[in-house]
């Protein structure tokens, strides 16, 4: 497993992105695909069809991602099996292995700001009324987060071992991704 100041092996072509909601999964993924010219798509997106369903598509939709040459994505939707699809194909794994009170005050930050704006996410969607965090707490992506912060952690013994192609970089504090864009990921750009 790399850190941020270990040179990369090689400039990547399929990189994924992961860690818990709130990270910043999807504003890395999207930096390193300017940084690296590497066309960048949203998983969200791919997934979230209108009134938060499932895409019919979804599945047809990330395998056809997984098997283009060059991409950046979050790694996510291991419920749906997209764990093997996107870990198969990937070369660079970026995990963001932020703590907690990281992750969830930028979660809840984001939250209220999309949902104060009402900004649209995927295919016509916007974050629910802020009240909703008490009135269907299971439906809250601030409860999920809370319930899955760990997911990565213990997940990640099993990716170095069915995935030992991917190159992992564990990046734990934010000061630890700008020096790691900055450093090695600037030096294969």
């Amino acid at each position: 497993m790399l850190s941020a100041r270990d040179p990369l092996p090689s400039a990547p072509e399929r990189v994924l992105v992961c860690g818990v909601t709130g990270a910043g999964k999807s504003t890395l993924a999207a930096r390193l695909g300017t940084l690296w010219d590497l066309p960048y798509t949203d998983f969200d997106g791919l997934f979230h069809g209108t009134g938060w369903t499932e895409r019919p598509t979804f599945e047809t939709d990330a395998r056809a991602l997984a098997a283009g040459d060059r991409w950046v994505t979050e790694w996510g939707y291991w419920n749906k099996g997209m764990g093997p699809v996107m870990g198969e194909r990937a070369q660079l794994l970026v995990w963001l292995d932020l703590p907690r009170h990281i992750a969830l005050s930028r979660l809840i930050r984001r939250t209220v700001r999309r949902s104060i704006r009402r900004e649209e996410l995927w295919n016509g969607n916007v974050e629910p009324p802020l009240r909703t965090f008490f009135t269907a707490p299971e439906d809250s992506i601030i409860r999920w987060e809370m319930k899955t912060h760990d997911s990565w952690r213990i997940r990640m013994a099993d990716v170095e071992q069915v995935y030992p192609h991917l190159s992992v970089v564990r990046l734990r504090r934010p000061r630890e991704v700008r020096a790691w864009l900055k450093g090695p990921a600037a030096a294969v750009a």
